[in-house]
């Protein structure tokens, strides 16, 4: 169990440090005046989204593997079920940022770097929500 643990976080870590930077990379393209460095940011955007989808499924994997051990006990648990709740909304989160990744793509962003600024900060919230309830347990 500690196994699946320790890849369930290490995973986790990986996806959130894409979640933190993705959006980042989209303030400085929706702020920049230069065709050029948007065309390149946008590059950029969607190698990183690429890469870290992966990081996406091998932490819901290796989380489902973590309550498979004791269905019993995870199921039960309130705390559990928020904090899936808010996994749910990190992936639909994810998926949106795969969204304005491919508008940036085709130069069809429809939003500026104060929104981007906005949305970078939604995984914070969740990742603070999430590691509480694991760790703490409150519920």
């Amino acid at each position: 169990m500690l196994w699946l643990k320790a890849f369930h976080l290490i995973f986790m870590v990986c996806w959130f440090a894409g979640l933190f930077y993705l959006p980042r990379i989209l303030v400085y393209f929706a702020a920049s005046p230069d065709a050029a460095t948007r065309a390149q940011l946008a590059v950029m955007a969607r190698k990183l989204y690429r890469f870290v989808t992966p990081f996406m499924v091998l932490t819901v994997a290796f989380g489902l593997a973590l309550i498979g051990t004791n269905p019993g006990y995870y199921l039960a648990s309130t705390w559990l079920w928020l904090k899936l709740a808010g996994v749910v909304c990190l992936i639909l989160y994810h998926l949106q940022c795969g969204r304005y990744v491919r508008e940036a793509n085709a130069d069809s962003n429809r939003h500026g770097h104060v929104f981007y600024r906005f949305f970078n900060e939604v995984p914070v919230l969740f990742l603070f929500t999430i590691i509480i309830l694991a760790v703490v347990r409150p519920l």
